[in-house]
């Protein structure tokens, strides 16, 4: 399927416009944003960004929408949601393979983003009947006392290029059931696949005889995502990128005394044993480091390798690297696709300096590709490197694939190295020692928000609530309990006898 087909059948060429309600488009009003390609380096498409009426236009129809929305049963928005799953489903080769081309992972990759989309979905339809309150017991007789959970109202949503699709599709799936209404301020990075999700969505919401404003969508840079942040009637704000715009958001956010869920950075460990299988912890760091071009906040940045194997699993990892195919996502036989952006590159050439400077030892070499099939100027080689985990330059996260990989002698070391970084959000252990497995799941193990066994830091599954802790923001999305990041909790008193009983407890 050519790229012009795809555009066609996501009705990517009817829309020009990054604002919408639902149905319809509006005039934005702001400047172009145009899309390019990181594949080869050519303009997709064009869209306007929204300036600040359009933009107070689309929360204005959200707020309305919100009054009836959250009158609906939770079943029944439900029943919208899994219609957009259905909708996803026929949808999922042409969208996979939009976002594959915009933002530049592998073509399972985005194919795999859809399918986490659709994944959501399901999950969502049954939690949209399981939205469960607590009874208790009241300690006044003849009364009743229970607590129930409420939608909040506008959610905003500000998602990363990295995932341009399937982040907003956690939160807004889980929003809706909810009761809530949403309005998506995509990556100007990555604003078509964006667009087309609104075109699909758009034809459930028709069908089901949604209320406009529901699904709101605005096209727009830093600026949008700051009047989210400082706008009142939006009472939570879910946002995914760096630890440094979670800062300013969260600063702004709570100067209002509303809510953010952050999703942030991550500087993901893998630590090895010498009672670890090698192949498997082979697999697991190669994927973990090399996957969306090592563009993921799950990517696997550190390999913590006990001294005893440290040689045999170097020698491995440097086998594996050699037999990477490196070039366009869409061509199935390619492991790694190119970096965002050629701003990417340079922070990625920049990093290699640093971790020279620093005294960094080249395990595989860097580099950046040029020639007949890298004209974007996006491809990189995917690299490691020999350093010290206190190291400046390794606390920090750098959004390209760089492996750094370090010794240790005893687990508790390497549990203190894993957990000596700023940030704090996918873990993982290689071992088939029971013990080692158990300490690292305890209190004294593993600080982060996921912490795996045998298994890699990157591909979370959708039943588990995922998010990190310190720098990453603390958040949690998808499965789980989530959903209560997304409702407010009431409790609720009955006198259901014949007198008013006073309440004895001097402190109420």
């Amino acid at each position: 399927m050519k790229m012009d087909s795809i555009l066609d059948k996501l009705g990517i060429n009817k829309v020009n416009e990054g604002a919408s309600t639902g149905t319809k488009w509006l005039k934005a009003g702001g400047d172009p944003i145009k899309s390019f390609s990181p594949v080869d380096g050519k303009e997709i498409a064009w869209v306007k960004s929204v300036n600040r009426k359009t933009y107070d236009a689309v929360i204005t129809k959200a707020e309305e929408a919100f009054k009836e929305w959250r009158t609906w049963p939770a079943p029944k928005r439900g029943e919208v949601v899994r219609q957009v799953g259905e909708a996803l489903r026929k949808y999922k080769e042409p969208l996979g393979k939009l976002v594959s081309y915009e933002m530049g992972k592998s073509l399972q990759e985005g194919y795999g983003e859809v399918q986490e989309m659709i994944d959501i979905c399901d999950l969502a339809v049954g939690m949209s009947r399981q939205l469960y309150g607590l009874t208790m017991h009241s300690e006044r007789p003849l009364h009743r006392m229970y607590e129930q959970w409420h939608p909040l109202g506008v959610v905003g949503i500000i998602s990363a290029f990295n995932f341009p699709v399937a982040v907003w599709s956690w939160n807004s799936m889980i929003a809706w059931i909810c009761g809530n209404t949403c309005v998506w301020k995509p990556s100007e990075k990555t604003p078509l696949s964006a667009i087309a999700c609104q075109n699909i969505i758009s034809e459930v919401f028709k069908a089901n005889n949604v209320p406009e404003g529901v699904c709101g969508l605005v096209v727009g840079g830093r600026e949008t995502g700051e009047w989210m942040s400082n706008d009142t009637r939006i009472p939570l704000v879910s946002a995914t990128g760096s630890t440094r715009m979670g800062r300013a958001l969260a600063s702004a956010v709570a100067s209002r005394l509303g809510k953010s869920l952050l999703e942030l950075g991550g500087n993901n460990a893998i630590i090895v044993t010498e009672h670890a299988d090698l192949n498997i912890a082979l697999r697991a760091a190669v994927f973990g480091a090399v996957g969306t071009a090592g563009q993921r906040c799950t990517t696997t940045r550190r390999l913590i390798i006990h001294e005893k194997v440290y040689d045999a699993l170097k020698k491995k990892l440097v086998a594996a690297y050699k037999q990477l195919s490196i070039g366009d996502p869409l061509d199935e036989k390619n492991h790694v696709g190119p970096l965002i952006d050629t701003d990417a590159v340079n922070n990625y050439m920049d990093t290699i300096k640093e971790i020279k400077k620093a005294g960094g030892k080249q395990v595989v070499a860097p580099g950046v590709l040029a020639g007949k099939n890298y004209e974007s100027g996006c491809y990189v080689k995917p690299c490691v490197y020999e350093v010290q985990n206190e190291w400046p330059i390794v606390q920090h996260e750098t959004f390209a694939p760089i492996l750094y990989i370090m010794k240790y002698k005893k687990l508790d070391e390497a549990i203190a190295m894993q957990n000596n970084v700023p940030q704090g959000l996918s873990s993982a252990i290689m071992t088939l020692n029971m013990r080692e497995a158990e300490q690292y799941l305890s209190a004294m193990g593993s600080d982060c928000g996921i912490a795996n066994v045998n298994i890699g830091t990157s591909g979370a599954e959708i039943g588990g609530a995922f998010g990190g802790e310190k720098e990453t923001g603390g958040g949690r999305e998808s499965g789980s309990d989530s959903w209560k990041a997304y409702m407010r909790r009431q409790t609720n008193t009955i006198n259901w006898g014949d007198t008013n009983r006073i309440h004895r407890n001097p402190h109420h």
